[in-house]
């Protein structure tokens, strides 16, 4: 019979990265665990680059010693939605440059999203890409919001009324909606203050045309004074609520692990 950690070498290694943070999970099959997700967030230093970082912790992390050679890696940077139709893998680095200017160093990679008729193309810096290619034999790039677009998509057939989401991350926030099968709007804006977040939330429902009686607004993530925004947004509109990812999800186990990104929650538990 093989070991434990025999079979944990096989499996692939989650890898979540974003500008201040930078976190390793993985399945757990061993029997005297108590959750089968294993969820390690490594202490990021402001002085020194991503890339150094990674390094440090490929030393001192423990789901990366146990030596899993496939990754899954989850980059949480600006992306540039584009139609599928018009997607040109051959000018997709030159038009991300062009939109995010100061990106020239960094490698352009894409995700298709079939559900949404999209692709979704964002950047990785050269340096931190290399130390990843470097130490894994198979490497998968994810837009960390690939899975929480996929599974809100989901949610947003239900009912009839129109709907808009706010995902707090990362002292950002993503706001999306969707038409059927495909974006009606999807923007980034930096915010960790509620009064910030309440005023990008109201300036796309108002630039979407939503209906303050009949739409919904749903936010999830780590929401900024979360009271005392849904109390403000409930000024302007009727029906504003709050994901509670362990109902959403059914008390899943990865909503049981303190301190995990609702986009690694929604990975793990619905998948990519």
């Amino acid at each position: 019979m093989e070991e434990a950690g025999t079979n944990r070498t096989r499996q692939r290694l989650t890898i979540r990265i974003s500008r201040n943070s930078l976190s390793f999970a993985a399945i757990d099959t061993s029997a005297e665990a108590e959750n089968p997700i294993s969820f390690e967030p490594c202490a990021v230093k402001n002085g020194i680059s991503m890339a150094a970082n990674l390094r440090e912790a490929f030393k001192g992390a423990e789901l990366p010693a146990i030596g899993m050679t496939k990754a899954r890696v989850l980059v949480d940077a600006p992306v540039l939605m584009t139609p599928v139709e018009l997607f040109d893998e051959h000018t997709m680095a030159m038009t991300y440059h062009h939109a995010y200017p100061h990106t020239e160093q960094e490698a352009v990679l894409y995700n298709v999203l079939p559900d949404l008729n999209a692709v979704a193309v964002f950047a990785i810096n050269r340096d931190l890409k290399m130390v990843i290619d470097d130490h894994f034999d198979d490497v998968q790039f994810i837009a960390a919001l690939t899975p929480v677009w996929r599974h809100l998509h989901q949610r947003s057939f239900t009912g009839q009324r129109n709907k808009l989401f706010g995902y707090f991350h990362d002292q950002k926030v993503d706001i999306f909606a969707f038409r059927q099968n495909r974006f009606k709007f999807c923007n980034q804006f930096d915010t960790n203050h509620a009064h910030d977040a309440l005023y990008f939330l109201l300036y796309v429902w108002k630039q979407l045309m939503l209906d303050p009686r009949q739409d919904e607004m749903h936010l999830v993530g780590d929401i900024p004074d979360r009271e005392q925004l849904t109390e403000e947004l409930k000024k302007y509109i009727q029906k504003a609520y709050v994901i509670n990812p362990s109902a959403d999800f059914n008390r899943a186990p990865a909503t049981q692990i303190n301190g995990m990104p609702y986009d690694l929650m929604t990975l793990f538990t619905k998948g990519r």
